[in-house]
């Protein structure tokens, strides 16, 4: 297990990259804490797997510097890094049994027999596998397959770091649920370095102690799930999290006032000299919808275009002015038909071209 350090990081694919759009990572400077959980989360392209395999060995980075535990690893092997990596689909010997799969990697590094025989049926035991062991790896089926691909990097104990590259991709829906589960209880038991690409939110959230959202080649938040969903530092954080994502609203402040074309919207913070592309962030969950006798002041007029339930909820989905915005109710919350809403002033964020504005009292 190591601590990993990334300085200056950058990579670009172009032999002689001029401009920050030639570099599919941009520079990232950050520390990967020993025995950490960590998810790389974006969208397809947005540079998840680039960092990883520059973290690995796999790639050589165009700037900057990876150290593992303070030693410089840049120009090292993925071996000698001493790193173990789960792929998309599994890396496996179809002809090798459970086991043998298991074991090849502790046998290739000349780990004692007894040694290996220890750990081969711990991690057999572990992943479920104990009836399987004798099988060969050609007839099982992909959930098990990839569950001997993990197991194959889980049962190296010395391993600095494991780096999994959207390991759960092939398998099916309730499996995946398992699988993260397992993940999570393998991560608290040997406490190993674990670093997780995906783009599917629910994993991250799941897995990780700590997401890095990428967006465009860049990082643009580390933290907590808690802080990805109540403190966005970017719109792209807002949006890509949370189902369905933050209002993004495009809005004009000054002091403590917001207005929405011809509405007012009071906030909590005052803000000044903001300049360029200013909006206004917040959550469905944080949208209540109102009727018309109710006579809220702060209430704005609300054009009602679909209402979906989506079992324990329903998310209406309105405009105000032109501008789109969903709301999170209760699943017996009754719609009024001619609508208002109200936005928790303590939940609201305001953006400055896409980043967030810490406003003052």
């Amino acid at each position: 297990m190591a601590q990993i350090s990334l300085n200056n990081l950058a990579h670009s694919y172009y032999p002689n990259p001029k401009e920050q759009s030639d570099f599919a990572l941009k520079q990232i400077d950050y520390d990967w804490q020993d025995g950490g959980a960590y998810a790389l989360l974006g969208p397809s392209g947005c540079g998840k797997t680039t960092l990883l395999n520059l973290i690995s060995g796999l790639l050589s980075p165009s700037t900057g510097e990876i150290l593992f535990d303070k030693t410089d690893v840049t120009g090292l092997s993925t071996e000698q890094r001493n790193i173990a990596q789960v792929f998309q689909f599994p890396v496996i010997y179809d002809t090798m049994t459970v086991e043998q799969n298991l074991a090849f990697p502790l046998a290739n590094r000349g780990v004692q027999k007894s040694e290996i025989d220890k750990r081969v049926s711990d991690m057999l035991m572990t992943l479920g596998l104990q009836e399987k062991a004798k099988r060969r790896a050609r007839g099982l089926s992909a959930d098990e397959k990839q569950k001997i691909s993990l197991g194959r990097g889980l049962v190296r104990y010395d391993v600095n770091a494991i780096l999994f590259d959207e390991p759960l991709t092939v398998i099916d829906p309730h499996m995946k649920w398992q699988l993260r589960t397992k993940l999570k209880e393998l991560h608290k038991q040997f406490g190993n370095t674990m670093i997780y690409v995906t783009h599917d939110q629910t994993e991250a959230l799941t897995f990780a102690d700590k997401v890095v959202v990428m967006y465009d080649g860049e990082v643009v938040q580390i933290g907590t799930p808690e802080e990805l969903f109540e403190q966005p530092a970017h719109t792209f954080v807002g949006y890509f999290i949370g189902s369905p994502g933050m209002n993004i609203l495009p809005v004009d402040v000054s002091g403590n006032l917001a207005r929405l074309g011809d509405h007012q919207i009071h906030l909590n913070k005052s803000y000044s000299n903001l300049d360029g592309k200013i909006e206004l962030g917040v959550r469905p969950e944080f949208v209540r919808i109102v009727d018309k006798a109710q006579n809220l002041t702060s209430a704005i007029p609300l054009s009602i275009v679909a209402v979906e339930d989506i079992g324990r909820s329903k998310i209406v989905r309105g405009e105000i002015n032109g501008v789109s915005i969903n709301a999170l109710v209760a699943e017996d919350a009754n719609i009024p038909l001619e609508a208002f809403v109200e936005f928790d002033v303590d939940r609201i964020c305001i953006y400055n071209d896409a980043h967030l504005v810490e406003g003052s009292f």
